[in-house]
């Protein structure tokens, strides 16, 4: 056995479609999400918490009474802003929760009622009696509100860009496509709600507080909460060992969080859970803003782009800012050579919104890829030719070589497989009983990214085994099974020879399981690990020896621009009595770099596909402004795809590998997936209808004559 775990004698791992290493616990129910924890063993069982929230929009809470819910049987205490703990840092306007009497959104948390049964905790807080001092709000989006200049949008983008003389170059252009689109509020809804257990205890005379989390990122929460706590962050652990998804709502700490962690810190010691309703969660666990974009293109009668411009309007909370960064595709994706965005925004009196896969650059590919589709009919072109024409040869934002762009055979390679050379040129051609038919195309795009502080450790054991260690979070996108194949790979050993670690804050540092950037960041560093394992202590090491290490930086990385691409194709269907919109075919051809799992890549990519179909036709939140709320607040209102919805969908990607980007060559692809979906979904409803629809969802009353 041990010559066999030479340098270069296990197969390779990497590329083969491994079964998923968490399966057999997944499928036999042996898998515990963060609910469905105690505490450490000798702890007793947990209370829960139970949360009572806000219904006005804006002011104070002048009254709280907690008389007839603790008069309740099983109901041990109520927390309010009168004697919830202290913390030491506030500037977290959605953590800082009952440290004083302001409300500054429907929804917040005005109130905890801890209870020895969820059941008794839930009528507890019904039987809370909270009086306020409703103050005028505002909590509608629109184009004369939202003006304010944010600093910088998500995560550290400029603002706004301006190349060129635009106005002038769109003054002159012979063709011209000027227009508004708009995409709804949309919220994420996982299939696990957010949930949280935490307990304190005292270790080696200092307070520790312990946590099971449904978040994306273990030490991220850590890194939130210990300074408001006034803790150093080796006094918090926090684990998160299977998530049910999160599409960003779990990759930062919400206000639930704290709530728990403030309740748990009056108990004397006792755990206690909480889990968020699935109608808290549209208050109190981000979603995507609405957003306006406003589009001018400006180009020859050949369809080559002379001038681009995307001015958004979106909104932020005045609790807590955040901004999304729904121009930022736009600044580099073709190659106008004078190109202007902006970004401003209307602080409201709401919840605050936060990531919601591909954040910014869904919403901004939807805007601007149906503009690229006016501009196509403007001009007479196939909108595949179009596209071609403005291929830019530097990245027009950083002026950089991209290290690798292939959209222009992503777009060709699924023109062919889709069938695009029989497409009619006109709309509204074809008629099939009650249906019209059409299809549409567009282009995605997403930045290659990694992230920086990642750590991991390699540990011999016995029998040529091996512990892999690194704090990263698998949210059920299969980053167990890849890390434990890069891992194999990268030690030359078979995966059943890897005992990967995660997702515990004790572990190595990693960063949150977001913007596509959590196999390259993590991998990296498991690579960087094992290499110097491998030069530490040889292929044949002794058991108990570990090296911990980090990806280092590559200087030569700064040369290029990173970014992954693909092409959608979407065929839809419009009754002409009905205007019921079906899509029968909906398939994407990615560049993404070497893909580590075939298996669990096309359940990511074709994944990304169903969101943005859903986001085309149904996803909607309604705010009711007069209240502040979202009225949309479960999954009977708030419509997703179901399968009679998800029909031919199917994801392929180019044979490629990118070490140039991380030593596995691959690049991320949890989110590439949604961007460009709904707008080719919207360009195929035009198509078939002659009617062109600027604002999602693409319901029905949109295309009724």
């Amino acid at each position: 056995m041990t010559e066999q775990r030479t340098r270069g004698i296990a197969p390779r791992s990497i590329g083969t479609s491994l079964d998923r290493v968490d399966g057999p616990e997944k499928v036999t129910g042996l898998a515990a999400y963060a609910v469905e924890h105690g505490a450490d063993e000798g702890v007793s069982a947990p209370l829960s918490v139970w949360l009572v929230t806000s219904t006005i929009a804006k002011g104070r809470v002048s009254r709280v009474d907690p008389s007839r819910a603790l008069a309740h049987p099983g109901v041990t205490a109520v927390l309010d802003h009168t004697n919830a703990p202290r913390l030491e840092q506030t500037d977290n306007g959605e953590l800082a929760i009952l440290q004083d009497d302001r409300v500054g959104f429907r929804g917040q948390v005005v109130a905890l009622v801890l209870a020895e049964t969820s059941e008794a905790a839930r009528e507890g807080a019904a039987l809370v009696e909270v009086s306020y001092e409703p103050e005028p709000h505002e909590a509608e989006l629109r184009e004369d509100n939202a003006t304010y200049k944010p600093d910088k949008v998500n995560p550290a983008m400029e603002t706004d860009t301006d190349e060129g003389d635009v106005d002038a170059a769109l003054a002159s252009a012979p063709v011209l496509v000027e227009q508004t689109y708009r995409t709804p509020y949309e919220h994420n809804n996982p299939l696990e709600p957010h949930a949280t257990v935490a307990w304190w205890a005292e270790h080696e005379g200092r307070e520790v507080l312990s946590m099971f989390d449904s978040t994306q990122g273990v030490h991220g929460v850590v890194q939130a909460l210990a300074p408001m706590l006034g803790l150093e962050p080796d006094q918090v652990r926090v684990r998160a060992p299977y998530v049910g998804g999160g599409f960003g709502s779990k990759g930062e700490a919400h206000a639930h969080v704290m709530a728990t962690v403030l309740a748990a810190q009056t108990t004397g010691g006792r755990p206690v859970r909480l889990a968020v309703t699935r109608q808290q969660m549209f208050s109190l666990t981000g979603y995507r803003t609405a957003t306006i974009s406003h589009m001018r293109l400006g180009a020859g009668a050949d369809g080559r782009l002379t001038a681009i411009e995307h001015a958004v309007q979106e909104q932020t909370s005045v609790v807590r800012e955040f901004a999304e960064q729904t121009a930022s595709p736009t600044r580099m994706l073709y190659a106008a050579p004078h190109r202007r965005t902006s970004h401003r925004l209307a602080r409201l009196d709401v919840a605050v919104p936060s990531w919601m896969r591909a954040p910014g650059e869904m919403p901004g590919m939807f805007a601007h890829e149906v503009a690229m589709d006016e501009l196509a009919v403007a001009c007479g072109l196939d909108p595949i030719v179009l596209r071609e024409r403005n291929e830019p040869d530097l990245d027009p934002e950083t002026g950089k070589p991209f290290n690798d762009r292939r959209l222009v055979e992503c777009l060709r390679r699924g023109a062919e497989r889709f069938g695009w050379a029989d497409r009619p040129p006109e709309p509204r051609a074809r008629l099939d009983g009650d249906w019209w038919i059409g299809t549409g195309v567009a282009s995605a795009t997403y930045p290659a990214m990694k992230q920086p502080g990642n750590t991991a450790r390699v540990t011999s054991l016995e029998g040529g085994r091996y512990e892999v260690a690194i704090g990263s979070v698998d949210i059920g996108t299969g980053a167990r099974t890849v890390l434990t194949q890069i891992a194999a790979d990268a030690l030359d050993v078979a995966p059943t020879d890897v005992e990967l670690a995660i997702a515990d804050s004790l572990l190595p540092s990693a960063s949150v399981a977001g913007g596509s950037s959590g196999t390259s960041s993590w991998g990296s560093a498991i690579v960087a690990a094992a290499q110097l394992f491998r030069a530490d202590h040889g292929a044949v090491p002794a058991p108990g020896l570990h090296t911990t290490a980090s990806a280092a930086d590559d200087p030569a990385s700064e040369a290029y621009a990173f970014h992954s691409f693909g092409a959608v194709f979407a065929e839809a269907r419009v009754n002409r009595w009905t205007g019921e919109v079906r899509v029968p075919r909906l398939h994407g051809v990615y560049s993404v770099g070497r893909v580590i799992n075939p298996r669990t890549a096309r359940s990511q990519l074709v994944g990304g596909l169903v969101m943005g179909l859903s986001a085309a036709l149904f996803e909607e939140s309604h705010r009711d402004p007069r209240f502040g709320h979202v009225v949309t607040q479960d999954l009977a209102t708030y419509h997703v795809a179901s399968h009679a919805d998800v029909l031919d969908v199917d994801a392929e990607w180019l044979e490629e590998s990118d070490e140039a980007f991380t030593p596995m060559g691959s690049r991320g692809i949890g989110e590439i997936g949604i961007v460009g979906t709904a707008a080719a979904v919207a360009n195929a409803t035009f198509h078939a209808t002659g009617t062109r629809v600027r604002s999602l969802p693409l319901t029905a009353d949109h295309f009724l004559e």
